[in-house]
């Protein structure tokens, strides 16, 4: 009986080693986040990426196939800011208490006005001139910024280290300031006067006060929102009066206000940037780094008049 006990104990043990080396299951908000996660930590863990390629995560409505992913999940990881609100509150309806990676951590967000951000903050009472101010809120879009970048890179990383996946960071954040360098020195090939950008939400704050160029929108931080014809209007003039070339819809949301808006203004449309989320894996913009890599081209050929 003893024999036959020892030769069965391999059996009863082994199991257990597999599942001890499978690996953690990690969540991601939306795509961007899920491929810092994916560009870290590759095989070592299994990877759900909640709002994926293309998907719009100012309105996105998780499905129950969503929230049950949170199950055993080892790590989430979301951006904070009240983007991902949505992801906050279904981690809340199913009490999950697992750590969490907010990405933004440590960094200093730049205000926007509220107008146009498409949540209710409830104004309560106030003056009439109070009223009359845009509230400023906190804009999220932080990784439009290649340095809030490499403070994501960091700060996912490190909760990975917490839960015992090994990282290499460094070689990411090298190809990020590479990158960022890069961006920098093919801005500075457009005269300052013509840096100026038309896009359809605005996303791209952080961006143009990092490479110095001036972004407008028919809408603000939200996609939820619709512009107003006065704000459409002023645009278009601002458009002819100043010769903006550089117009561009995003990867999500409706196109036809920047449709009408360009037709309105006698220009045309250049192409398609990505703000908020990567596109599919056969896309121009499949990762972080070939987001900003598309963009930047697209832009600096619309802002030259080459497009």
């Amino acid at each position: 009986m003893r024999r036959r006990s020892l030769l069965a104990l391999p059996a009863l043990i082994l199991p257990a080693q597999l599942s001890a080396q499978e690996p953690p299951s990690i969540v991601a908000s939306f795509s961007i986040l899920g491929d810092m996660v994916r560009d870290l930590a590759g095989d070592r863990v299994r990877l759900r990426i909640i709002a994926g390629a293309n998907a719009d995560a100012h309105t996105f409505q998780p499905r129950p196939s969503d929230a049950a992913s949170l199950t055993g999940a080892r790590l989430v990881v979301r951006n904070g800011l009240g983007f991902d609100g949505w992801f906050e509150r279904m981690l809340r309806a199913t009490s999950y208490r697992g750590p969490q990676a907010v990405a933004t951590t440590g960094i200093t967000p730049r205000q926007m006005p509220a107008h146009n951000h498409g949540h209710s903050h409830g104004q309560g009472g106030g003056t009439n001139q109070a009223a009359a101010r845009p509230r400023q809120v906190p804009d999220p879009h932080a990784w439009q910024d290649l340095r809030h970048g490499q403070a994501y890179v960091r700060t996912i990383a490190g909760a990975l280290s917490g839960i015992g996946v090994a990282v290499e960071a460094e070689a990411t954040l090298a190809r990020l300031a590479a990158l960022d360098a890069w961006v920098r020195v093919e801005i500075g090939r457009v005269p300052e006067a013509r840096r100026k950008v038309v896009t359809s939400h605005d996303a791209f704050g952080y961006f143009g006060a990092a490479y110095g160029v001036t972004f407008l929108a028919p809408t603000g931080v939200s996609t939820e929102a619709e512009p107003s014809a006065q704000q459409v209007a002023r645009l278009i003039r601002m458009i002819r009066e100043q010769g903006i070339t550089a117009l561009f819809m995003e990867n999500m949301g409706n196109p036809a206000t920047l449709e009408r808006l360009a037709r309105e203004a006698g220009v045309r449309v250049q192409g398609r940037l990505y703000a908020d989320a990567l596109s599919e894996a056969g896309g121009p913009a499949p990762t972080y780094e070939a987001m900003f890599r598309h963009n930047v081209t697209l832009m600096v050929r619309a802002m030259m008049g080459e497009a």
